[in-house]
């Protein structure tokens, strides 16, 4: 019998190319794929192809990307060129969406890259790719296609994973620790997530049939009351396309979310691990919200950042998704941080400044813009997930009558 110990490298390598294709996409016979990935992750990337073809799609393509490359035009371009973009990258997603096609993203960068930059570039650029990109970001936040983000090894983010590493043995430590989390190293890790994807779906149904009026967090400094959207639902695991294709946005993924309102939130929170965002490092976040608006931000690293982003337009002073995850999970109990949202959300319960999801609103897919607000939906071209989770963390659900049920103590759910 095979174990997560007798497993190659290889063999580990095509576990997570075939869960990321049937699991993560979920990829249909004459489907069109598209492959997002940094030259680095190369060998994952093309398994992901052959996996892809192996599935039945019709068509692969890759977009491959490059740190040293976009380090470059931060470092060396003249100022009042940041508003430039490659269109033909995000016309290459819509295009494949319009097809009925599927797009999968290796995000794996440097997650310090551009903390040395001048963070007005930073943010000229991400407001230019956001805006640009808002159609087929419309079409991730409804569903409209499925999706997936899996990551994999380069060596600067593994360095400063493993620091008393060297660089061969930095990587090879974070691919240990990738396909751990992915549950890659286990002999059958389609199964193996079929059966954590049910747990996740049982959890979510659990949640939306209490419809709380609100969730309270209280642990360490933070106190925050988040108000829930009216009619929300949660979101957990798998989704489906409108044409029925079930797909797994996230790998990993341990996490159950839902839509705050978005002028019910009240109090002060504070972040429990720092956050990857952009290439800059942002640690000791401190927020407190009024009315759902963000009064006041700080932050002991990476400041400057957090005000840019959160300055980026009325909705990024809003929530757009608060979501739970026990202490006890997987990516936590490893004791790793791997500066990656990706990953490091799935360790600890979150909330994210900007855009809700317009499927964890009833009816919120098909919605005007105006009736979304009206139900407590957030607008925005950003989605920033950070963590404030911790073991000392206790959340309750406040039902609409007022009353408090125990939700998570200590970081583990009761419910």
């Amino acid at each position: 019998m095979l174990t997560a110990m007798s497993l190659s490298f290889e063999q580990k390598l095509q576990n997570y190319a075939r869960l990321a294709v049937q699991v993560g996409l979920g990829v249909k016979p004459g489907q069109r794929v598209l492959v997002q990935a940094p030259v680095d992750t190369a060998p994952l990337a093309r398994a992901v192809v052959r996996e892809a073809y192996a599935a039945g799609a019709s068509f692969v393509d890759v977009r491959w990307d490059d740190d040293d490359v976009q380090l470059a035009r931060f470092e060396l371009a003249p100022d009042g060129t940041f508003e430039q973009i490659s269109r033909w990258r995000v016309d290459a997603e819509t295009e494949t969406a319009e097809a009925g096609g599927a797009v999968m993203a290796i995000r794996a960068t440097n997650p310090n890259l551009l903390g040395n930059v001048d963070q007005a570039r930073v943010a000229a650029y991400q407001k230019a790719w956001a805006t640009y990109r808002r159609p087929y970001t419309a079409k991730v936040m409804t569903n409209r296609l499925n999706w997936s983000l899996i990551s994999a090894p380069v060596p600067d983010w593994a360095t400063l994973m493993f620091p008393d590493a060297s660089a061969s043995q930095a990587v090879e430590k974070q691919w240990d620790a990738i396909f751990a989390a992915v549950r890659a190293d286990q002999p059958d890790p389609v199964a193996a997530w079929q059966e954590h994807l049910g747990a996740l779906k049982r959890r979510r149904e659990t949640l939306t049939a209490k419809q709380y009026a609100a969730l309270h967090f209280q642990g360490g400094d933070t106190d925050l009351t988040v108000g829930l959207a009216d009619g929300h639902i949660w979101g957990g695991g798998s989704a489906d396309t409108p044409s029925g294709i079930t797909f797994t946005a996230n790998i990993p993924t341990e996490e159950v979310w839902t839509a705050p309102h978005r002028e019910r939130v009240e109090g002060v929170v504070v972040s429990s691990k720092p956050l990857s965002y952009q290439g800059v490092l942002i640690d000791g976040i401190r927020i407190e919200f009024k009315n759902g608006r963000i009064t006041a931000a700080s932050a002991s690293r990476g400041q400057d950042t957090l005000l840019k982003m959160i300055d980026t337009d009325e909705g990024s002073h809003r929530l757009g998704e608060v979501a739970l995850v026990p202490h006890s999970s997987p990516i936590s109990r490893s004791g790793l941080f791997f500066y990656n949202t990706l990953y490091d959300e799935n360790a600890a319960s979150h909330i994210a400044i900007g855009s809700a999801y317009r499927f964890n609103v009833e009816g919120g897919i098909d919605m005007s813009p105006e009736d979304f607000n009206a139900a407590g939906g957030n607008d925005s071209l950003t989605h920033v997930d950070w963590m404030i989770g911790s073991p000392e963390m206790n959340v309750d659900g406040i039902t609409k009558d007022g009353n408090r049920e125990s939700v998570m103590r200590g970081g583990e759910f009761v419910i």
